[in-house]
């Protein structure tokens, strides 16, 4: 009886964490849908990112307050900015980065899609060339969980084109469950890594580069945001870096992972990538922000990078 007890308890524990790490989880993905959502919905000569997926990945009642108390939900935006100037364009910025990378990537020859923490991505869904092509996406299997319940609700059942991988990336070897999963390491594959690696452990993320490096097909790249290590462990002196640091350990979801500024290009070539492409903000303001965007700040601190396997 003894074996039972324990047997049990074991269960309700599991079940509490994966509860738990699903709440934690879909908190931070429907964030970024309500960002991309509420960007969505500015002219189309305006927004800086399309994403009409984004609606169907928020809840009835989030969408009910802001659609009848829109003067208090342009407040909450208004007083985001104030404590984090910039960072939500950055965010949008980088959705659209994301995107116009893939697109490109699809152009020239992309044969696979691996969207690691996929968390409420919907590339897969909304870009038309990857429907013609195999996309994975790898993400904690509680969340994963909720995804694909929206999933089956939109579309009435996953596509085809998608195979869904659930791993703990914090815990568990997911390179041989993609592996076993039909992805092939011969294939010109794109690794996308959105909003993810800075929440990872170093040991972690060198993993995951590891197995890039050494299981990706000929002209197979990467692409993937991050902060400076600065803004990881305190230390930067900005008044909106130190106000990103404190927000994040009051969510419980501290930064783990930076890289010390300026060196980006050394950390990838020491992992095995070349044709290292560094994008700063001033970048992406130049490219995105401008006639009636002109005036929206961007993050400083939000970086986009990109790289190829040698």
């Amino acid at each position: 009886m003894k074996g039972s007890e324990d047997a049990k308890k074991d269960f309700i524990k599991t079940n509490k964490w994966f509860t738990e790490k699903a709440r934690s989880s879909s908190k931070t993905a429907e964030g970024i849908a309500t960002l991309r959502f509420h960007e969505s919905q500015r002219p189309e000569g305006e927004r800086i990112c399309y994403d009409p997926c984004a609606v169907h990945f928020i809840s009835p009642e989030i969408l009910e307050w802001i659609a009848c108390n829109p003067d208090k939900a342009e407040a909450s935006w208004e007083q985001r900015e104030r404590i984090l100037p910039g960072i939500d364009n950055s965010v949008i910025a980088r959705v659209r980065y994301f995107d116009d990378f893939v697109k490109r990537s699809i152009e020239e020859g992309l044969e696979q899609l691996v969207i690691l923490g996929a968390g409420y991505d919907s590339r897969a869904y909304r870009i038309e060339g990857l429907t013609k092509i195999k996309v994975f996406e790898v993400d904690h299997p509680a969340m994963q969980a909720l995804k694909i319940e929206k999933i089956r609700k939109i579309f009435g059942s996953p596509p085809d084109h998608v195979t869904y991988i659930p791993a703990d990336l914090g815990r568990e070897d997911f390179g041989q469950t993609l592996l076993e999963m039909g992805y092939s390491p011969s294939k010109k594959t794109l690794f996308l890594m959105e909003g993810l690696l800075y929440y990872l452990p170093p040991e972690i993320v060198n993993k995951i580069l590891s197995f890039i490096s050494k299981n990706s097909g000929k002209g197979s790249a990467i692409i993937f945001d991050y902060y400076s290590q600065s803004v990881v462990d305190g230390s930067c002196e900005l008044e909106v870096g130190k106000n990103l640091y404190n927000q994040l350990i009051q969510y419980g979801e501290p930064l783990r992972f930076g890289i010390k500024e300026g060196s980006i290009e050394v950390f990838l070539m020491e992992r095995g990538f070349s044709k290292i492409q560094n994008v700063t903000s001033n970048d992406y303001k130049k490219s995105y922000f401008h006639g009636a965007n002109e005036g929206r700040t961007v993050c400083s601190l939000l970086n986009f990078a990109y790289a190829v396997v040698e």
